[in-house]
């Protein structure tokens, strides 16, 4: 596949960088672009992502970080069984356990909520940082709600970091899934409140909270370009109507020449008689 030229290689993280120096410089210097690619089309295009992914796993499938992001992007396209084959590779190379979380994700898109569960009271959730104790806490009250154990969900993310006023990159996810929970239990009130809470601490925009406040406030948003067509179409319409009603008239004004022809040949000829 095409790498923009504007990609060197040199965007990828340092600790990347140094996984690649096992290559040689060539070799590496063509992973590391489409490493780069993964990395810029991951949210946007899935698809080209997951392309370059296969990539750069083709190349190097020994090194972890390519192990990783081809885990990533198969994640993104919900391609759960490779995602979680590629994880458990790169944890098996690096010893780390920082993919934990997003491998319990991916056991509960397999249909496997008990399994993600199960990981989830794993010692390895103890060696975790705060980030990642808190996904694998998202991971578990998803886990409750695939099988429909709402009021377990909602205390499962009742936490020491639900109830900081300290914002964190996490909160909002945090926050939302809360309210989202509380709102599938019908406790509409507290929803409301958490909803407003998450888009507060939502800087970024990474939920959709704030859309969903207003549909609970009875709030309707009108697309302007949609509003826009349409009022194009009816002018459209009204032009054409118009056009059709000159018609009409053009037809009746040929109509009444014709008639007024007709009796003055008619009075010629009886001149000539």
């Amino acid at each position: 596949m095409p790498i923009p030229e504007d990609v060197t290689g040199e965007e990828i993280d340092q600790d990347v960088r140094q996984e690649l120096l096992s290559l040689p410089k060539g070799l590496a210097e063509d992973v590391s672009k489409n490493l780069v690619m993964v990395a810029r089309l991951i949210d946007e295009d899935p698809e080209g992502a997951y392309a370059y992914s296969k990539i750069a796993l083709r190349l190097a499938s020994r090194v972890a970080a390519v192990r990783e992001a081809a885990g990533f992007a198969a994640y993104a396209n919900q391609k759960y069984s490779e995602a979680l084959a590629e994880f458990r590779a790169a944890r098996r190379m690096t010893g780390s356990v920082e993919l934990w979380p997003v491998m319990a994700d991916c056991e509960r898109g397999l249909g496997r909520p008990e399994k993600a569960l199960e990981m989830a009271g794993a010692p390895e959730v103890h060696k975790l940082d705060k980030a990642g104790q808190v996904e694998m806490r998202l991971v578990a009250a998803g886990a409750r709600r695939d099988m429909d154990q709402l009021d377990a969900a909602i205390v499962t993310l009742q936490s020491p970091e639900l109830a900081s006023n300290t914002v964190q990159p996490w909160t909002a996810r945090l926050r939302y899934a809360y309210a989202d929970a509380l709102l599938a239990a019908g406790r509409e009130d507290e929803a409301r409140e958490w909803f407003a809470k998450a888009v507060e601490s939502d800087k970024d925009g990474s939920t959709d909270a704030s859309d969903r406040l207003a549909e609970m406030d009875g709030v309707a948003f009108v697309d302007a370009f949609v509003e826009d067509e349409d009022n194009t179409d009816a002018e459209a319409d009204t032009d054409s109507e118009i056009d059709d009603d000159e018609d009409d008239v053009d037809v009746e004004d040929d109509d009444l020449d014709d008639d007024e022809v007709e009796p003055v040949v008619e009075a010629k000829d009886d001149d000539k008689d």
